[in-house]
């Protein structure tokens, strides 16, 4: 089947955390699925999404609370981890779209917790690392945060910074912006 071009969907996902190694028996896993839907042709973001994901092998700390704003209360309302999976796949056909992410830690969570739970990726085989992408049509020496990049662009921090869905819709804004560069 063709790879469909049209829209790129940006993720971006919020996990349990602690300030030092998890708890023993717990391990970071995935709380929160933030998207945003491009469509490539006009430049623009589309859809703005947060998926509460319900964890399974570990709790939502203060230290994760602070940081991302999500209680235990709120992600144990969420959809399980294979629900997510199966959402993403055919509700936003990710086998046939490439998708985004700031950095490699958002593939490597999906791939990590993909293979712990036996659950087939929703993604297919391309994806955009924006916070590479950034770095390199900057001409910049390193990689940046996503609130440097803002800041480099001069475009405000929508949201909040940590929510999934904030970030992802403030992603979309840095790779929108390197395509308008292309493109002008």
């Amino acid at each position: 089947m063709a790879r469909k071009l049209d829209r790129i969907v940006v993720i971006d996902v919020e996990s349990t955390c602690w300030p030092g190694a998890p708890p023993p028996g717990q391990e970071s896993e995935i709380i929160e699925i933030g998207l945003c839907v491009i469509d490539v042709a006009a430049a623009q973001r589309l859809e703005k999404r947060s998926i509460l994901v319900r964890p399974e092998r570990s709790t939502v700390s203060e230290f994760c609370t602070q940081l991302t704003t999500l209680t235990q209360s709120q992600v144990e309302r969420g959809i399980s981890f294979e629900e997510a999976c199966t959402l993403l796949r055919d509700e936003y056909t990710l086998k046939l779209r490439t998708w985004a992410s700031y950095g490699d830690y958002d593939r490597r969570q999906f791939e990590r917790q993909c293979q712990a739970r036996e659950i087939a990726s929703p993604f297919g085989k391309t994806h955009i690392n924006v916070k590479n992408l950034f770095a390199i049509c900057q001409a910049l020496p390193h990689e940046v945060g996503l609130d440097g990049a803002l800041g480099i662009l001069g475009l405000p921090l929508e949201g909040t910074h940590h929510r999934g869905d904030d970030d992802a819709w403030n992603i979309a804004n840095v790779l929108l912006a390197l395509l308008r560069r292309v493109r002008s």
